[in-house]
């Protein structure tokens, strides 16, 4: 009942009531983004959902414009304190998980939900092991448990099995509680990027 009817329902109320105070935050940050070097404010992703079905995943661009895709070798998305491809500005909105407020939209539509496994880019699929694909089974979140306990620190194994935890697990009580642990990872700052030991150099590779 709560997995197909409930979440959904708080899921848009919430973001009804809270949009409009998150506009005081965006719109500043819109501005700041667009005045370091005059590209686009918002990078719109595509990404698979629920069922696989495909969306424009909202968020602000903390890249240069152009900027190449750079994969790990399990596929998981690359990040490091030392990425040439992220911008001054674009720094301080990754530590601050900023750059993913405008999903607030995405839950609005209802392409994703507050808690969730993280929407998936297109391709890479032969990468992907059997399991990650029951992560489709339910709406992509903003933040979600593998969010909550490794952020941005984890492999793609460790996605996989956290990812599947959860859908297996869903409840309310759960999802409160992977908002709580967010919340404390980003205000602690732990997690923010996995190659954190990487240098410039290797991000060019």
């Amino acid at each position: 009942m709560y997995r197909y009817y409930i979440k959904r329902f708080f899921d848009f109320i919430l973001s009804l009531c809270i949009l409009p105070f998150l506009l005081a935050i965006m719109i500043p940050v819109a501005i700041i983004i667009k005045l370091e070097d005059g590209g686009p404010v918002f990078y719109n992703a595509p990404r698979l959902g629920k069922d696989m079905k495909e969306f424009p995943m909202y968020k602000f661009r903390s890249m240069k414009v152009n900027a190449p895709d750079i994969r790990n070798e399990d596929g998981s998305t690359f990040n490091s304190d030392n990425d040439p491809r992220v911008t001054r500005v674009g720094r301080i909105l990754r530590k601050t998980s900023i750059d993913e407020l405008p999903q607030l939209l995405n839950v609005l539509k209802g392409d994703m939900s507050f808690v969730g496994p993280r929407p998936s880019p297109l391709g890479n699929k032969d990468l992907y092991p059997k399991e990650f694909f029951r992560k489709f089974d339910v709406r992509p979140g903003i933040t979600g448990y593998n969010q909550a306990v490794l952020r941005n620190k984890s492999t793609m194994e460790q996605r996989v099995k956290n990812d599947v935890f959860y859908v297996e697990n869903i409840s309310a009580f759960l999802d409160v509680k992977i908002v709580f642990m967010t919340a404390t990872s980003v205000l602690s700052s732990k997690n923010i990027n996995r190659n954190s030991d990487q240098t410039t150099k290797e991000v060019k590779q």
